[in-house]
């Protein structure tokens, strides 16, 4: 099925594709009685996406435990996402719940304001976080899941789908310490796209078809060279995660995304000392611009050759045997028994906002009375740069100095985001994940920008197409809204 939201133009359109596609695609098999929120009771948050937050939860009727991914209704139309939700139903879909490396769909149901999708409960977390914790794998490690990898993509191609976004971040645990794949809203479904790009004239569709999706560093290089995904996209990015297990380190890394990309087209990364060197053979051979010559990209019978890497020798591809012990205890997360079936606006704040992980905040230095932030010599500015470099967020601000940082609660509809928000010279207004230490977005500067505070906590920051909602937990609102006057002015002194 392919939907495609290319010549909706008004929102209220955009809300009915959302309700008719939704509803009328075919359900999974077990969703035999109608679901809701009431039939759950919500928990800790377990992940966030770019329009999605993923919950545990627990069957009042069962007590079984499930992962809810819940999506607001008013942010997919607004940031024009329908035709993502809806891919990433028909992945789920096809996939169904044959092949243990991948999360299973059981229900899905909607109300007013959201969509939900209940799908296996990954106990473990994610690859990415055994990673960090470990610094890196050992080679036997590595083997198994990178094993564990190879036969989820045989098999996901298999159905014909390109996965697009494979990184640790969409490789989790089961109970078992057997990878769960997740995440398909990137995905491509190549039956579909290929008749659609046959029997369509549209040349916005073609453009669509071939624009960047994904992660900036695992994007492959044809991605970003307007040539259509492959299956060999998702071996690349095998290449990028085996770099990572054995190193802990990413091979692509830069300040912004734009250097990023620049590695990638000129494959330019190196390998740590140290790095395994039957594993440096195998990315070596993933890591190939030309997508048809990665190892594995042409063979007759997938992946034969991947198979036969030196890496794998003595494996049993039949039964790869139990998992290496990562961990020898299991993550566990109650829901506590006092907690209310369904989800409400109270609820979605509480558990966005009281579960986050704690996060250590920056010392505050008190200004000097009547001095505002930019009152600052050039023998100021380059004494602070230096002291900066050793600033863990002086890579997201692209050299400028920065006056003013702090954990701010990013909210957007019904859902708050933690970033740490990073008021520099420039002007420039950036907002960092401090988990992922990922540069999630900067509120863009004019001279019509204005900040203005609620209270002591909350505060608003105007720009001539947005209103942006924050909230300083720690009360330090007012201080916020005068830096940001205070750069205004320096900046902007006619329209202050």
């Amino acid at each position: 099925m392919s939907i495609s939201c290319g010549n909706v133009n008004s929102d209220a359109c955009q809300q009915v594709l959302v309700r008719t596609r939704y509803m009328k695609m075919t359900p999974p098999v077990e969703e035999v009685r109608k679901r809701s929120p009431s039939d759950y009771i919500f928990g800790k948050v377990l992940g966030e996406g770019s329009f999605s937050t993923v919950y545990l939860a627990k069957d009042v009727h069962t007590n079984r435990e499930y992962a809810i991914k819940v999506l607001e209704k008013a942010h997919i139309t607004r940031e024009k996402k329908t035709e993502y939700v809806m891919r990433e139903k028909e992945v789920l879909r096809l996939l169904g719940g044959s092949c243990q490396y991948f999360v299973h769909l059981y229900w899905t149901f909607q109300d007013a304001e959201r969509l939900y999708f209940v799908l296996t409960y990954a106990k473990n977390g994610e690859l990415l976080k055994q990673i960090d914790k470990h610094e890196c794998f050992n080679i036997e490690c590595t083997r198994y899941y990178t094993a564990e990898l190879v036969l989820a993509l045989e098999y996901l191609h298999g159905k014909e789908i390109v996965h697009r976004d494979l990184k640790p971040e969409n490789v989790l645990f089961d109970e078992n310490w057997h990878i769960l794949i997740t995440d398909f809203g990137s995905a491509k479904i190549v039956k579909e796209e290929t008749e659609r790009c046959d029997n369509e004239s549209d040349t916005n569709f073609r453009k669509r078809r071939n624009s960047f999706v994904g992660t900036a560093q695992f994007v492959s290089p044809e991605m970003l060279t307007d040539t259509s995904s492959s299956y060999a996209s998702d071996l690349w990015a095998l290449g990028c995660i085996v770099y990572q297990m054995v190193s802990g380190l990413m091979p692509f890394r830069g300040g912004s995304e734009y250097l990023i990309f620049q590695k990638i087209l000129n494959l330019e990364y190196e390998y740590p000392e140290g790095f395994d060197k039957i594993a440096k053979d195998l990315v070596e051979k993933l890591l190939v611009i030309v997508p048809n010559k990665r190892l594995g990209a042409i063979d007759a019978k997938p992946y034969v050759s991947i198979r036969e890497h030196e890496l794998f020798n003595g494996l049993n591809w039949v039964n790869l045997g139990p998992p290496p012990i990562i961990s020898d205890s299991i993550s566990e997360h109650i829901i506590p028994d006092h907690l209310e079936p369904g989800l409400d606006e109270e609820k979605v704040s509480r558990l966005q906002l009281d579960l986050l992980p704690p996060a250590p905040t920056p010392s505050r230095k008190k200004s000097q009375p009547g001095r505002k932030i930019t009152d600052l010599s050039p023998d100021e500015i380059k004494e602070r740069l230096d002291e900066q470099k050793t600033n863990l967020y002086h890579t997201f601000v692209g050299g400028n100095l920065i006056l003013k940082q702090g954990l701010v609660d990013k909210k957007k509809g019904l859902f708050a985001r933690r970033r740490m928000f990073l008021l520099t010279l420039g002007p420039h207004l950036y907002y960092v994940d401090p988990v992922t230490m990922v540069l999630k977005g900067e509120i863009p500067w004019s001279g019509d920008l204005r900040a203005e505070a609620k209270n002591f906590k909350i505060f608003f920051v105007y720009t001539p197409n947005r209103k942006y909602y924050l909230e300083d937990p720690e009360g330090y609102a007012l201080e916020w809204c005068k830096a940001i006057e205070d750069v205004k002015t320096h900046y902007f002194p006619e329209k202050s």
